[in-house]
């Protein structure tokens, strides 16, 4: 389980290939599909941008699983996996501006990044644990994995961990690129029908 886990972590900027190429090849946008596919995008890219901004470089790491420190400002002080939960709302609001096959592509994603993300998580906390023990431990009990808490975490640590907003803008340029291609492959086929 541990080399699969390790596979999905290095393989996880590609995974969503495979379903993107379905729902171009099906998608069947309408105006309603779209508005409401463009909310979730938004949202979801904007947790994932803010914990881009406190997370940095640390991010884009595509070999072992590893961090130089447990982050526990920004969105981490409500949920400890703000970027994957980020991905989930914007695959699935991808997916709802398609329209393809809705809902049983949507569906079979959601399943599928799902498992995906808890077999990584389930890897990263590993990992963390075996970093930085106890102090690890303690934010374990008190943030959600993927379910934010109202009240954000407070810890001495957030202190110096700062957002850095230029450094998640140069960090998230492919993202924005390919979501700004993918809608327009969207537009273009709702202009089309």
């Amino acid at each position: 389980m541990k080399l699969l886990r390790q596979q999905l972590f290095t393989l996880r900027s590609y995974t969503p290939i495979p379903f993107l190429l379905v729902m171009i090849v099906f998608a069947q946008p309408t105006m309603m599909t779209m508005a409401v596919g463009v909310v979730l995008v938004v949202f979801g890219e904007s947790m994932r941008f803010w914990g881009v901004a406190y997370a940095g470089s640390l991010t884009r790491v595509t070999g072992n699983v590893g961090a130089p420190e447990v982050i526990v400002s920004g969105p981490f002080a409500y949920v400890r996996n703000p970027l994957y939960v980020g991905n989930m709302l914007t695959y699935i609001g991808v997916g709802v501006m398609s329209n393809a096959l809705f809902p049983w592509l949507v569906s079979a994603a959601a399943v599928y990044f799902a498992f995906q993300y808890f077999q990584i998580v389930l890897a990263e906390e590993e990992f963390l644990v075996n970093e930085f023990g106890v102090g690890y431990v303690e934010y374990k009990k008190n943030v959600p994995r993927f379910i934010p808490r109202v009240v954000p975490y407070a810890h001495s640590s957030q202190a110096h961990q700062q957002a850095r907003w230029q450094e998640a803008v140069r960090s998230e340029r492919r993202t924005f690129q390919a979501l700004g291609l993918v809608l327009l492959v969207l537009l273009v086929l709702w202009y089309m029908r």
